[in-house]
């Protein structure tokens, strides 16, 4: 069963440009992490691998649209999904109107248990990026 969801539209104070190099590198998202969660962690340019709760997830970048989408497809996962983020121009030049959709195959189960904390932590996410202090301490990129 398809599911989709689409996050908030955040307006970052970064220019799309700049923002979008900071995701077209699976490095990064390794390097954001806490130096005791990177144990097991693998990550190359363009893929990353990681366990949560004994399950494998591999995540592989499927398309980069310089300056304005990244499109991230599972690479070995339980379920199937596929994640891209928005990098439109904002309201200045400067600064980048940003959101995230989601789209994966859950099971009835799944969907009622992951749907609302899907939604629930793209939104998080837009709110810490928004964040300039945030953003800086948590995205390190």
């Amino acid at each position: 069963m398809s599911a989709e969801y689409v996050s908030k539209h955040g307006d970052i104070s970064r220019p799309p440009s700049e923002l979008y190099m900071s995701f077209t590198d699976m490095r990064n998202f390794a390097a954001m992490l806490p130096e005791e969660k990177r144990q097991g962690v693998k990550a190359g340019f363009d893929s990353i691998s990681f366990e949560i709760q004994n399950f494998s997830v591999g995540v592989k970048v499927d398309g980069r649209f310089p300056y304005s989408k990244i499109v991230y497809v599972d690479d070995g996962a339980p379920f199937r999904f596929k994640v891209t983020l928005f990098f439109d121009e904002g309201r200045e030049p400067s600064r980048t109107d940003f959101h995230i959709e989601v789209e994966a195959e859950l099971n009835l189960m799944m969907k009622m248990m992951l749907g609302s904390k899907i939604k629930e932590g793209m939104d998080k996410i837009i709110d810490a990026m928004e964040d300039p202090t945030r953003f800086a301490s948590e995205f390190k990129f």
